[in-house]
């Protein structure tokens, strides 16, 4: 093993949210100020507010904004169109929510920025120190953004975010899509690639993409639902994978 990594691996596809950058609450506090906006319209006097602290795990994680909304605006019963990826950022339709909220989302990453979670800087570091070849998986569409702001930029061989996605009409978690395309883009086969991830759709991508590895990132102790979903091992940290415990089967 090395890096806590089978031999044959000889690329890491890494998700974004929650894996290299902890922006989790900052698209959580961009969706409720959309979403409460949206609601006090619909609701009025039954007005209920987006719950944050819930509601972005149980409608945006791993998912990409706009199958999100969808399903968050049926769980309230609102009827919404798709409309167009062009919209303009508003209210009136599905892909508007969707630019209103990202809007909202890189105001806060400029003003606040957006936290790089160290373990996984080193662990990149020293994944291309061993010449393993790197790319970022995500539907975020503020990708680049988020990275280049974080001085990132260079440490990544591929990039598959929520613009190229769109382009090349690939599906987001959980289905492997984007990152198949990551390992095309690397020229690796899927068994050679491993895949980091946060998300239990991530998980599912990994596993129904038949990829090499699957490394759970449990930062709030979620390893149960991690390792049920396809994670061969999950780690806290992943600077705890040079120090890997005897990894579970998949059940």
């Amino acid at each position: 093993m090395t890096l806590g990594l089978p031999a044959v691996i000889r690329a890491c596809l890494f998700g974004l949210d929650g894996v290299i950058t902890d922006t989790t609450s900052l698209h959580a506090a961009a969706w409720k100020k959309t979403f409460d906006t949206l609601l006090e319209r619909h609701e009025a006097e039954g007005f209920r507010p987006f719950a944050a602290d819930t509601g972005y795990d149980e409608f945006f994680d791993g998912r990409p904004g706009v199958e999100g909304v969808r399903c968050f605006l049926s769980s309230r019963g609102i009827e919404q169109p798709d409309g167009s990826p062009d919209d303009p950022p508003g209210l009136d339709t599905v892909y508007g929510l969707v630019r209103w909220k990202n809007s909202l989302f890189e105001a806060r990453a400029r003003s606040q920025g957006a936290p790089v979670c160290q373990d996984t800087m080193a662990y990149l570091m020293a994944a291309r120190d061993s010449g393993l070849l790197t790319a970022v998986v995500t539907s975020s569409a503020n990708c680049r953004e988020i990275l280049r702001a974080a001085r990132m930029e260079t440490l990544f061989d591929a990039w598959i975010d929520g613009v190229v996605a769109a382009s090349r009409n690939l599906r987001g978690k959980p289905h492997p899509d984007t990152f198949l395309a990551a390992a095309r883009d690397l020229g690796q086969h899927p068994a050679q690639c491993a895949v980091f991830e946060n998300a239990q759709a991530g998980m599912d991508a990994g596993r129904s993409g038949h990829f090499g590895w699957v490394v759970g990132v449990a930062r709030t102790g979620r390893a149960g639902a991690l390792y049920a979903h396809g994670a061969d091992v999950v780690v806290k940290d992943l600077g705890d994978l040079t120090g890997t415990p005897d990894p579970r089967p998949r059940p």
